[in-house]
């Protein structure tokens, strides 16, 4: 299935094959393959969702993946059997343009005429029959997508697909075919001399580089020779454009015609949100409405996905024994696994929102609107819902620059999505603003609310440099031209949405949520092991005093403390906790005890974890909050006697916290959306280099 952008093609794909899809990624790239099977009279034909693209000249990675599954240079995939041509009916002009490129494959076609009914509104007639015998014969079905009208013929046509014959059409540009044609001395199959004509018109490059390679010894210079023939001084993309949309207009010009346009409510909201003022607010609007339900909405359900875990892993305490396994079960597995899900809600309400702002014909005018202000930070309008939806949490914000076709741009997203200031941050925040910075006024404003949004400021600053200087250096390079088509607004469909969510919610449960989980059961390993049996045998022995001494709610208040106070031993003396008194000279010049280093190598699964572990060291246990652990670090003290926890090295410690890249979901997914570690493993070193030097300055300096 090939097709222009916003023309129909997926939600067509999900009317055709429905839940029988499954996505994967093509070999060595990022680009998702979608594959689906469609029944028809017993017969189960696979079809393959390809990325929208204008044209056989690719742009971005998206469309280069595209074009070389239609011209089966693909490794692993196999040529295509037939395409199914999806053109917008709305927009023949522009997806004819494509059409006539694939018809001169050869390959057996078929046509799916989408977005008849805006076509009906908008007043525009096609005569059906005329514009079959105009592109060689091939089927022309008319369908709409979101209602169903036509897919039974459409799928009838698709199953005889392999019996009809390949499309016979005079060429746009005979030139180009003759010189293709000679390049391969006359001997070409039709994917083979269009694969040279691509050639001749984009020049050589990675993708085509074995072709040329297979065009001879000479095949540079007759490649050169062959192009000054054809186009002089003309750019080779605009000398094909005039020559096939010359084509196009004559094809137009014998099938459509134009009548009045009915004005419905979708003219009239498109009239007005074009407009540039209404279009800045709306979009402002849309924003604000994305970040509240993604930071807001989804709390209830995560605070009950985070309750329903601890419940269960008490439940497996209590049936496996407070013992190394009911631990693993409970603490590894559980605990774990929980990590993974609690990110869903909000995962599901931000691509719930994208889907419907793309389905809807809003993403494109997002972009638009933002592209000049995104632009001057080395960015493009399409990083602005990614940075924005990182707010919340930069997993679902780094999956959300999917939208973003060039990959330098894509990359450097990704990069500075990770500062935005997440929800996970904030339980630690508000833990030490609420210990150390005086709950005082600054005029109007307090000093505490005030830091905190110093903070959120930070992280978007950073985040912005970020960008910035990642697009002057390491990712450098020219921009792409940002041309899109603003779709008119159409609504979308539930069928195609929900099919969507699924499909992203899987890939985050299945690619992120094994390397979180993995990593988990490791944290849980090295704050769990060694045992010490002589702290046990302490253990113990308070618990008998106390059943002695106290009685009901005492004796519970007594035997809670006693626990803390071995859990805070047993952990001193494990491998976590020796790690941190290893790494505690290193962390030293930031103000930092064994007890903070502890706690931060703890984190680095997630965030929020820091709140536990300093509970279990400071002995107030695992379920400490701001009321119960503020004293205990107020009080805590080096053993020089200095207290540790003095406002330069808060200061220095939240600077790191905003900074620094200790999320394992986090660089799951940025190595799932990059596909390589290479990126991960620079984001952390970078961002934890830079969280390290500004928590020295502030600690050292203040």
């Amino acid at each position: 299935m090939v097709g222009n952008p916003n023309s129909g093609k997926s939600t067509l794909f999900n009317r055709l094959t429905g839940l029988r899809q499954r996505v994967g990624n093509y070999p060595g790239v990022t680009v998702e393959r979608h594959v689906g099977v469609l029944d028809v009279d017993g017969r189960r034909i696979e079809l393959v969702d390809l990325p929208g693209t204008h044209a056989l000249s690719a742009h971005s990675a998206e469309e280069l993946i595209a074009i070389d599954v239609i011209l089966g240079r693909m490794p692993g995939t196999a040529a295509p059997d037939g395409i199914v041509a999806v053109l917008d009916a709305t927009n023949l002009y522009q997806g004819l343009y494509l059409v006539q490129q694939l018809l001169e494959l050869s390959v057996p076609l078929v046509v799916a005429l989408t977005m008849t009914d805006a076509a009906a509104t908008a007043g525009i007639t096609i005569d059906i029959d005329r514009l079959s015998a105009r592109l060689g014969g091939v089927p022309v079905v008319p369908v709409v997508a979101t209602t169903g009208r036509g897919i039974d013929t459409l799928r009838i046509a698709i199953a005889a697909i392999d019996k009809s014959e390949p499309p016979l059409i005079e060429p746009a540009w005979p030139a180009l075919r003759d010189a293709a044609t000679r390049l391969l001395d006359g001997t070409a199959e039709p994917a083979q001399r269009v694969a040279v004509e691509r050639l001749l018109i984009d020049g050589p490059n990675a993708s085509n580089q074995a072709l040329l390679d297979g065009l001879g010894a000479d095949a540079t210079t007759r490649l050169r020779r062959a192009q000054d023939e054809l186009f002089g001084l003309d750019p080779p993309l605009a000398a094909e454009a005039r020559a096939r949309y010359a084509w196009v207009r004559a094809v137009l010009a014998d099938v459509q015609a134009h009548g009045a346009r009915l004005a419905g409510w979708r003219t009239r909201v498109t009239d007005f949100v074009n407009r540039p003022l209404p279009g800045t607010l709306g979009l402002f609007l849309v924003m604000a409405i994305v970040f509240q339900a993604v930071f807001a909405w989804a709390t209830p359900m995560m605070d009950l996905i985070d309750d329903s875990a601890a419940a269960l892993g008490g439940r497996a305490i209590g049936l496996l024994g407070d013992n190394a396994f009911g631990s693993l079960v409970a603490d590894g597995v559980i605990a774990g696994v929980g990590s993974v899900i609690v990110f869903l809600p909000q995962i599901l309400i931000l691509f719930l929102f994208i889907i419907l702002l793309e389905d809807s014909g809003y993403l494109a005018r997002a972009a638009y609107l933002m592209d000049r202000a995104m632009r001057s930070v080395g960015l493009s309008g399409q990083s602005i819902i990614p940075m924005i939806s990182s707010f919340a949490c930069a997993v679902p914000g780094i999956m959300a620059t999917r939208v973003i076709p060039n990959r330098r741009d894509r990359i450097a997203t990704i990069l500075a999505a990770p500062f935005m200031t997440c929800s996970a941050r904030l339980p630690v925040y508000a833990l030490l603003i609420a210990a150390f910075v005086p709950d005082e006024s600054v005029g109007l404003l307090n000093l505490q609310g005030l830091v905190l949004f110093g903070l959120y400021l930070f992280g978007i600053v950073m985040g912005v440099i970020t960008a910035f200087v990642m697009r002057q250096t390491a990712l450098r390079g020219p921009k792409p031209p940002f041309a899109l088509m603003l779709p008119e607004f159409r609504t979308p469909n539930l069928r195609t949405v929900m099919i969507q969510l699924l499909g992203r919610v899987r890939v985050f449960l299945r690619r992120a949520g094994t390397v979180i989980f993995v990593v988990a059961v490791v944290i849980w390993a090295l704050a769990y092991f060694p045992r010490s049996a002589l702290v046990a045998a302490e253990r113990d022995t308070a618990m008998a005093e106390a059943a002695m001494m106290f009685a009901g709610e005492e004796l519970a208040a007594a035997e809670a403390d006693i626990d803390n106070r071995a859990a805070a031993r047993q952990l001193e003396q494990s491998f976590l906790g020796r790690a941190g008194k290893a790494v505690e000279p290193v962390f030293r010049p930031l103000g930092w005890d064994w007890r903070v280093s502890s706690a931060v190598i703890a984190g680095f699964p997630a965030r929020e974890v820091v709140i536990a572990v300093l509970g279990t060291v400071y002995a107030v246990g695992d379920e400490a909050d701001e009321s119960t652990l503020t004293e205990r670090l107020r009080n805590s003290r080096h053993a020089d006697g200095s207290p540790v926890f003095t406002l330069p090295m808060v200061i220095g410690l939240l600077i790191f916290y905003a900074c620094c890249l200790q999320c394992a979901a986090t660089l799951a997914v940025i190595r799932r959306e990059t596909n390589t570690w290479r990126w991960p493993v620079f984001a952390w070193t970078y961002m934890t280099v830079i969280g390290y030097t500004g928590a020295l300055l502030a600690n050292q300096l203040l």
